[in-house]
């Protein structure tokens, strides 16, 4: 069947593809607002390894059925889909962190009692004034914030920041397992046509 014939694409590429959703979900998950560095880094050597050798292998994957007069073209447009591939997941990623980001932080900004204590009107200019590695001290120079109140406003910004982080971990690692599924049908329309 189908899924006999397609094993050898998804051996040569899927376990490479797992340790980048390994990685990826892995840095989700261990993603943290304290800024240590050493629990997200091990995830990040094996989501560069997975890279290193699943680019590479698909790559050959790709161009072993190309007839040798065909390679140059084949070559290019497997090389322009990969660069439009990577555009778009740097965009469609980036949108994922920045409204993940902004939504989680709102409604955390929302929750402090600092900003429940301001007027409505208040709380909407508050929200949207400031960037978020600042935002404490803007409540202190703007809106007359204690410094204790500065430090709960600026820990909930932080910690919108990290679910935005945590977000796009999880959408990344999507991606990656529909790339994984999607190499079960490498080749079956070559497979089918040449039987």
């Amino acid at each position: 069947g189908a899924m006999t014939r397609n094993l050898p694409v998804f051996l040569a590429v899927g376990h490479r593809v797992f340790l980048e959703i390994f990685a990826s979900g892995g840095s989700a998950v261990v993603a943290r607002t304290c800024g240590v560095w050493w629990p997200v880094a091990p995830f990040l050597l094996l989501y560069g390894i997975g890279v290193g050798l699943a680019t590479a292998q698909l790559t050959g994957v790709i161009m072993v059925d190309v007839p040798m007069t065909k390679i140059g073209q084949a070559s290019g447009s497997q090389s322009t889909v990969r660069q439009i591939g990577s555009a778009l997941g740097i965009a469609v990623l980036g949108t994922v962190l920045f409204t993940a980001t902004q939504a989680s932080a709102e409604a955390r900004l929302q929750d402090t009692a600092y900003v429940q204590q301001l007027p409505e009107t208040d709380q909407d200019e508050f929200i949207a004034g400031a960037a978020l590695p600042g935002i404490g001290e803007f409540a202190k120079a703007n809106f007359g914030a204690s410094d204790e109140a500065a430090t709960e406003i600026q820990t909930a910004a932080n910690d919108g920041f990290t679910d935005g982080v945590k977000a796009t971990g999880w959408a990344a690692a999507g991606f990656l397992a529909l790339g994984l599924i999607s190499t079960f049908s490498m080749g079956s329309k070559r497979r089918r046509n040449k039987e």
